[in-house]
C-alpha cells in the first residue's frame, strides 16, 4: 500500500515558489541536492498538478551546463513513474501518464495497487488531495528565503495536523515533517 506525501521547499513566509513560470529559490547546496535525487531514486511514484510538472519538465533533456549532481537528479526524476493530472495538457513526457478526470478514483488505486511513497507536487493538487483525506504526510522543507509572493504551500484551508518529526536537511534546510491529526 502507498503512502501519499506532500513535501516541497517553501520560503520562510511560506511560498513554494513566486509568481514567474520558474521557481525562484536559489538552487539547493551540494548536501540538499543530494538529498532531492536519493528522496526520488525511493519514490515509488510522482502525483504532479499541471504547473508543477511542467516545471519539473527541465530535468527531461540533458543541458550542457548541468554537473555530475544534475545529471545525476535528472536520472532519477526521468526513471520514477508519473501521473500528471491536468484538464488542459493534450500529452505528457516519457514515464509519464496523463490524468484528466476522476483524479480520486486514481489515487485511491495508487494507494491500494502501489508499495511505497508516491511524492504530491504542487499545492493546488494537494489542497484537493488534503480535502479528499488522501495525504498521509506532509513535509515542509524551509529553506532560509524570503519571498514576499506566490504561491502558498497550503493552497487551501489548513487541515489541522500534528508534527511527527523535525530534521536539518542539507545546507539551509529544517524539513519539518506533520501528519493529519
Amino acid at each position: 500500500m502507498a503512502k501519499l506525501v506532500f513535501g516541497m521547499m517553501q520560503s520562510l513566509d511560506g511560498y513554494v515558489d513566486g509568481i514567474t513560470d520558474q521557481l525562484e529559490f536559489p538552487p539547493p547546496g551540494v548536501e540538499l541536492g543530494r538529498h532531492f535525487s536519493d528522496h526520488v531514486r525511493g519514490l515509488a511514484g510522482s502525483l504532479y498538478g499541471r504547473r508543477m510538472y511542467e516545471i519539473m519538465r527541465y530535468w527531461d533533456e540533458d543541458r550542457p551546463e548541468w554537473d555530475a549532481a544534475d545529471h545525476d537528479f535528472a536520472a532519477a526524476w526521468r526513471a520514477q513513474p508519473k501521473w500528471v493530472v491536468s484538464r488542459t495538457l493534450k500529452s505528457v513526457g516519457t514515464n509519464a501518464t496523463l490524468v484528466t478526470e476522476d483524479v480520486d478514483a486514481l489515487v485511491r488505486r495508487l494507494k491500494q495497487d502501489v508499495d511505497g511513497e508516491i511524492d504530491v507536487a504542487g499545492p493546488t493538487l494537494a489542497a484537493s488531495l488534503t480535502d479528499l483525506g488522501l495525504i498521509d504526510e506532509y513535509r515542509l522543507y524551509f529553506r532560509p528565503f524570503v519571498l514576499g509572493r506566490g504561491k502558498p504551500y497550503f493552497a487551501g484551508a489548513r487541515p489541522p495536523l500534528r508534527i511527527v518529526a523535525s530534521d536539518r536537511v542539507g545546507e539551509d534546510a529544517v524539513r519539518v515533517t506533520c501528519i493529519p491529526a
